[in-house]
């Protein structure tokens, strides 16, 4: 096995133990929500352990403590220096009630269902100089590193142990777009398309029903060669994977 250090995903420790899953679950209650196949698949591979901890409010070191057992050498040199706590940004003292749009994704959770999309339905709705605040039992840390890049101003308000409040904030009318004439971007795919003519992997999700689109990728990219390219013909755009 690989050695790990704090910013080692989560499916690849899954993957190198077939007793790692458990050995993560005993860390914190909030973990077994990885018991899920769906949530497994979708959060996993785009967590790390410093972004596990931090949405479980636990240590980096509780993990190695867990999983050095199990044979996993540790890389201490890979921890990142604990960033100091932010400030409460000005916008969300500054904004109204009428300017916050609540969304309590807590039930969605619990009932085992993946709640991106409906975030992601929310986000749509959000008007300059307005805020979508998620209400979670955990900082979403991949969602927040997702709607950062698209423009938004975010902040965590960990109100205790089970109460996150994430505020995402639009401050411009181009967060999140990004514009390409028509002539850059058919130059661009001409090129992209040239560079694995030989090397494509073509899939066609369009006639499954949700959440299988998903999974469906997500199998073929954990086992597709290095160099080669996934090419999926979908129904909708596939936001979880933009990013």
């Amino acid at each position: 096995m690989k050695p790990i250090n704090a910013n080692t995903k989560i499916a690849q420790i899954l993957k190198d133990h077939p007793d790692a899953l458990e050995a993560i679950i005993s860390i914190d209650a909030k973990f077994q929500k990885l018991r899920n196949p769906l949530l497994r698949k979708v959060l996993a591979g785009r967590t790390s352990i410093a972004m596990a901890s931090k949405m479980a409010g636990c240590k980096v070191n509780d993990f190695f403590l867990k999983l050095k057992p199990l044979g996993f050498e540790i890389d201490v040199n890979g921890v990142p220096v604990k960033e100091e706590r932010k400030e409460l940004p000005a916008f969300i003292t500054a904004l109204t009630k009428n300017q916050i749009i609540d969304f309590d994704v807590r039930e969605i959770l619990a009932s085992g269902k993946d709640p991106l999309n409906p975030i992601l339905e929310k986000v749509k709705s959000v008007q300059t100089g307005e805020a979508l605040k998620i209400i979670n039992t955990f900082e979403p840390v991949p969602l927040i590193k997702m709607l950062e890049k698209k423009g938004f101003v975010t902040y965590a308000d960990v109100i205790s142990n089970d109460l996150v409040e994430t505020y995402f904030y639009k401050k411009s009318d181009k967060a999140g777009v990004e514009v390409e004439s028509t002539a850059t971007a058919s130059h661009g795919w001409e090129e992209v398309m040239q560079r694995f003519s030989n090397k494509l992997v073509t899939i066609d999700v369009r006639a499954l029903e949700m959440p299988q689109p998903m999974l469906t990728i997500l199998s073929e990219l954990e086992k597709l060669p290095r160099e080669n390219a996934l090419y999926v013909y979908h129904k909708r755009v596939p936001v979880f994977f933009i990013t």
